[in-house]
């Protein structure tokens, strides 16, 4: 199927705080086309390319496949945690650790039931894969308490150029207790030496009570998070409540302020607060109203894309497309609708073989490529 850019025709108005979207008019004179890639998957929710080229795929219903892209043939990898498969929980994330080509570490981000109470919570564990079986496992990380809420896992996980270890957990469904609490996990964005050790210097060591390996705090429920390739930094997308989704560079000891301020309103029209701004608070680099529900974020560095590099990809959930949006240095300034109708994206990456590969949940994964 060849597909062109389409691109929107409306604009937003944002405050002068945060930049205005503005949606591109011109048509791209690039035209592309979606091979599939992966088809039967279960809601493939994080993917990465291992450096023999196969595409290692978590499904959220609690499976981990490994699929070799040159025949499609798959391979369900043994020796996976227990995983607690509701609502929104499962296998989440996965990723590889920077040096993996040199330790074989994979990284990974599901909902597990195990300790106290009913319910369950995020969790972070690493391991290696050896004859397709996961080994070496290390549990790095397991928020607390146990929640009965099926919603707002976070999950997305990142590491920056000093292979510091980021992974975001949403704030599980009760926004009045745990965002701002930092004596309580959820709502956060959390930093970790890549063996799962605290780091002397995380913002809130010294803090008396405070969980030690949170990064950022004030998070709805992220479910974007990438290292940007020319700054350094961690970005994030979270989602809004009925708008206000939003886009944050990650700052160490930060408060991205949810539920204090926010552009969004409760889903039934009704006021979460009065304010969108407050001393000592977050405001996001790009905002959305109507909410787009984001979920997986890619830079494009890759001149496989010569008009998209630079800029960064963002999966719309609710439209069932994706969103590229134009950077000038660290502010997004307009942004263009592509792949209308592709279903709802659950992720979006840019592979180690340079294309841009996009997980949907109608349980497939494509790969774009231009004409």
């Amino acid at each position: 199927m060849r597909v062109f850019i389409k691109t929107a025709l409306c604009c937003i108005a944002l405050s002068l705080a945060t930049v205005s979207a503005a949606y591109s008019k011109e048509k791209s004179a690039q035209t592309y086309r979606l091979e599939s890639v992966v088809t039967g998957i279960d809601v493939p929710w994080g993917m990465v390319q291992l450096p023999g080229g196969e595409l290692l795929v978590s499904e959220r219903g609690g499976q981990l496949i490994r699929v070799d892209l040159s025949t499609g043939k798959k391979q369900i990898i043994k020796g996976l945690p227990a995983i607690a498969d509701r609502g929104q929980g499962g296998l989440l994330d996965i990723a590889l650790h920077p040096a993996y080509s040199e330790n074989g570490w994979l990284y990974f981000s599901y909902s597990s039931g195990a300790g106290e109470g009913w319910g369950d919570n995020t969790a972070v564990m690493r391991a290696r894969l050896k004859n397709g079986q996961l080994v070496d496992k290390k549990l790095l990380f397991k928020a607390e308490p146990n929640s009965t809420a099926r919603r707002h896992y976070g999950s997305r996980i990142a590491f920056d150029r000093d292979s510091m270890l980021y992974f975001s957990v949403g704030d599980r469904g009760d926004r009045d207790k745990n965002p701002q609490d930092l004596t309580r996990d959820g709502g956060k964005i959390y930093r970790l030496h890549d063996d799962g050790r605290i780091p002397s210097d995380n913002p809130f060591v010294k803090t008396p009570g405070a969980k030690k390996a949170i990064f950022s705090y004030g998070h709805r429920n992220p479910q974007g998070l990438a290292q940007n390739p020319w700054s350094g930094e961690i970005w994030s997308h979270e989602h809004g409540p009925k708008g206000g989704d939003e886009i944050n560079i990650i700052g160490k000891g930060k408060n991205y302020g949810w539920p204090v301020i926010t552009y969004g309103v409760n889903y039934i029209g009704t006021k979460i607060t009065d304010l969108t701004h407050k001393k000592g608070m977050e405001q996001p680099i790009w905002y959305w109203v109507p909410s787009i529900a984001p979920s997986g974020m890619a830079f494009v560095t890759s001149d496989k894309y010569p008009e998209w590099k630079g800029n960064l990809l963002v999966g719309s959930l609710k439209f069932g497309y994706l969103v590229l949006c134009q950077l000038e240095g660290n502010k997004v300034v307009s942004q263009q609708i592509l792949f209308e109708g592709i279903g709802r994206v659950r992720n979006v990456k840019q592979l180690a073989d340079g294309f841009i590969y996009i997980a949907t949940e109608n349980n497939k994964i494509v790969r774009v490529v231009p004409d």
